[in-house]
C-alpha cells in the first residue's frame, strides 16, 4: 500500500511538472508573440483545459478515478518545484528555438514572395489608372448636375 502511494505521489509529482512546462510553454508564446487579449483569454482557457483533461486522465489512469490529498499535495509540489528549478532554462532555451524558427519562416516567405513582387506592382499601377478614371469620370458627371 505504502509503495503504490509513493509511486502514485511521484506520478503526481510528475504531472505537477508537465503543468508547469505546459504553462511555460504558453508564457514564451506570449513572450514570442504580440497577442490581444481576446487571444490571450483564448490560451488561459486552452491551459486550463489542457491542465484539467491532464489531472484528470491521470487520476483515472493510475488511480482508477480516486482522488487522494497525496495526489493534490504530489501536483502543487511538482509545479512548484519545476517553477523553481528547471522553468528559467526552459524558457531561455525554447524562447530562442521559437525565435529561431519565427525567423526561418519570414526569410523563407520573403523568398516565396519574390516572384509574386513585380505582379503586385503591376496590379497596383494598373488600381492607380482605374482610379484616376474614375475620378475623372465622377467629376464630369458632376459637372452636369
Amino acid at each position: 500500500m505504502v509503495q503504490n502511494q509513493t509511486y502514485l505521489f511521484l506520478v503526481f509529482s510528475l504531472t505537477g511538472v508537465i503543468i508547469g512546462i505546459l504553462f511555460d510553454f504558453f508564457r514564451i508564446l506570449r513572450k514570442s508573440f504580440k497577442t490581444s487579449d481576446i487571444i490571450t483569454y483564448l490560451e488561459d482557457i486552452i491551459f486550463w483545459i489542457l491542465t484539467g483533461f491532464i489531472v484528470l486522465y491521470n487520476i483515472w489512469y493510475f488511480n482508477n478515478g480516486e482522488i487522494r490529498l497525496f495526489m493534490i499535495l504530489g501536483i502543487i509540489m511538482g509545479a512548484i518545484i519545476y517553477m523553481l528549478t528547471l522553468s528559467n532554462i526552459i524558457i531561455k532555451i525554447f524562447y530562442e528555438i521559437i525565435n529561431t524558427l519565427k525567423k526561418i519562416i519570414l526569410k523563407l516567405i520573403k523568398i516565396l514572395e519574390l516572384p509574386f513582387k513585380p505582379i503586385v506592382l503591376i496590379c497596383k499601377k494598373i488600381y492607380v489608372i482605374i482610379r484616376k478614371i474614375i475620378g475623372k469620370f465622377v467629376k464630369k458627371r458632376k459637372k452636369l448636375h
